[in-house]
């Protein structure tokens, strides 16, 4: 049966701990140390400040100082100058930090996907892992960027404030430690009550990217079926989830103020009543009891603060989850370290005894067993469903097998480095992708040193050639993106140059003709078998008249090997094969 497949299998694990994201913030080790330093220099400057003005009230009013007013209004205007001074460094560093960890931090989230097999990719899915590496990132980016900026300042203000006010009058400060307590306990019930509401939140968001993409892509097909007013509601749908589940959020954040200005206005009503009543009995000045409203200010307005930070960290802690479980998620697939021992007496390609399913769930390949020879022309063919283009991915390990092996010269290609199996490979997908550039360029895709004349006799290959240079630019004519301003025609060749100007030892058209007429398939087919008759060959397709030429054709049904064979043995001793085949007459005796 071929060995076990625990190399193969996918190596799940759960999200990392929070640390897993210090790495990204390592190289701005600096500008998290200066950035709290400078605003911890404008917080105690700030908190000088009342003391500063109740000397002016009591030593300079009271007295009718002019002299010690002015005096002590230029010490305070030079403190407000170095702290605004130190404040605008700490937004500067915070800035370069902030930035900077979010690209490292997003480089890394998207150079990790990028080692996904489809295992992964199908379990995320794209609108979600376009959410992680955007919207996710920011959140985290702007975490970092208040962390250095506000929680060193923040907390600082808070316990400097209290402590000043009870240098002035302890009894009157009884007021504030009341007071914070409130405020404590409102910022935990609102960080309870929306950390899973914020989750929800991105969930949400990822629902109606989803919906986005899908309308966006299939635009085409959507108003050919008159869709338009249908998936407007869809639209509409995933917007409104979205938007439910934000006010949800929003209503329990927009709670957090109104409660914390109602404690802050009723301590400051508190104290300039006790501290009337004190100031008359004669134990407190005027000014003492100004500056102690000051330092109540400060004390409460630092204590918002901290509740909007607790906002901020929640959105950041939800966000911090999404891209930790990226980063966490190692890939079903992995490379080995270096190339195994190849045998060129060995088939160019052995499936033996596979099986696979995606997700542990029913088999969609049952006990595949077949031997390829060098240079082969293989045609796969077989109902809709059937395994074929699921058998290819196998090929070229977009996925790994469940049980069995398959063997590419000899070796299993799991004993392979990634892009040493692949590099063997020349793929051409059912849907035909082409990127922004120029034809050349996406022809080059499959070998970047890939000379003009190179380009050109791959495209000539491809059946390309002869649309190709009747475009004003040939071959610097520019490719949209998604290949948009060429036919679905077009853009199958174009792919298939882009593999053939590899010069692949295995070439896969994995039903890339489709949309080829007949006499232009037959062409391309005649001519890739007369480019090069060492490569293997692998035409996967519906039509009998694409494969019937072939060397060996494989029958799948239903996820089983039906038969293997040429046109002729296949037609005498295969039942599947019979039947797609008198399908197919009756086809297009309908047709005709």
């Amino acid at each position: 049966m071929g060995k076990p497949t625990d190399k193969g299998k996918a190596r799940r694990q759960g999200a990392l701990p929070l640390s897993g994201l210090l790495p990204y913030l390592k190289p701005y080790r600096k500008h998290t140390i200066l950035g709290p330093l400078f605003k911890l220099i404008e917080a105690v400057l700030e908190l000088y400040l009342p003391t500063l003005m109740a000397q002016v009230i009591d030593k300079g009013v009271a007295a009718g100082d002019t002299g010690y007013i002015l005096r002590m209004g230029g010490v305070m205007l030079g403190i407000v100058t170095v702290g605004l001074c130190c404040a605008l460094v700490c937004q500067y560093v915070a800035s370069i930090a902030s930035q900077g960890f979010g690209t490292g931090l997003r480089n890394a989230v998207f150079r990790h996907i990028s080692t996904f097999s489809h295992a992964e990719l199908d379990r995320f899915g794209t609108p979600s892992l376009i959410n992680r590496v955007t919207n996710d990132v920011n959140q985290l980016q702007y975490a970092v960027a208040m962390l250095i900026r506000l929680v060193v300042r923040a907390p600082f203000l808070c316990i400097g404030g209290v402590i000043m006010a009870l240098t002035i009058d302890w009894k009157l400060s009884l007021i504030i430690i009341v007071a914070i307590p409130l405020f404590v306990l409102i910022i935990v019930l609102v960080m309870k009550a929306t950390v899973k509401l914020h989750r929800l939140v991105q969930k949400r968001l990822d629902g109606l990217t989803l919906v986005l993409r899908e309308n966006l892509s299939g635009v085409r097909v959507i108003r050919a079926f008159a869709r338009t007013g249908l998936e407007r509601k869809r639209f509409a749908s995933a917007a409104d989830e979205h938007r439910d589940a934000s006010i949800r959020v929003g209503r329990i954040s927009a709670f957090l103020n109104p409660a914390t200005q109602l404690i802050m206005n009723a301590a400051i009503l508190a104290i300039v009543w006790f501290g009337g009543v004190r100031v008359e009995a004669g134990g407190m000045t005027t000014g003492e009891i100004i500056a102690f409203i000051n330092y109540v200010n400060q004390i409460l307005l630092a204590l918002i603060v901290v509740a909007n930070l607790v906002i901020t960290f929640t959105r950041a802690y939800a966000s911090a989850g999404r891209v930790l479980e990226v980063l966490g998620t190692q890939p079903a697939v992995a490379g080995a370290a270096q190339t195994p021992e190849l045998s060129l007496e060995s088939p160019a390609v052995e499936f033996d005894h596979v099986f696979f399913s995606y997700d542990d769930g029913e088999d969609e390949l049952t006990d595949i067993t077949v031997s390829i020879p060098r240079g082969a022309a293989v045609g796969v063919i077989g109902g809709t469903g059937s395994g074929k283009s699921t058998l290819m991915g196998l090929l070229a390990r977009y996925y790994d097998v469940r049980a069995g092996a398959v063997r590419v010269d000899g070796a299993d290609v799991r004993d392979y480095p990634l892009d040493v199996l692949r590099g063997k490979i020349g793929m051409v997908p059912q849907k035909a992708e082409l990127f922004s550039g120029t034809i050349a360029e996406n022809i080059r895709w499959g070998r970047p040193d890939a000379d003009d004349e190179a380009v050109r006799r791959a495209a000539a290959t491809a059946q390309a050639a002869e649309f190709i240079d009747r475009l004003p630019q040939g071959y610097d004519s520019p490719v949209e993106r998604g290949g948009a301003n060429f036919s679905g025609g077009q853009k199958q060749r174009l792919t298939i140059a882009r593999a053939l100007v590899r010069e692949p030892e295995i070439l896969v058209l994995d039903d890339s003709s489709s949309a080829l007429d007949y006499a232009t398939d037959a062409a391309l087919r005649r001519a890739v078998r007369a480019a090069s008759r060492e490569m293997t060959v692998f035409t996967v397709s519906q039509r009998v008249s694409t494969v019937r030429q072939s060397d060996i054709i494989l029958v799948l049904d239903d996820g089983r090997l039906a038969g293997a064979g040429t046109h002729e043995e296949l037609l005498e001793t295969c039942e599947a094969y019979q039947e797609i085949c008198r399908s197919q007459e009756r086809g297009e005796e309908a047709a005709g």
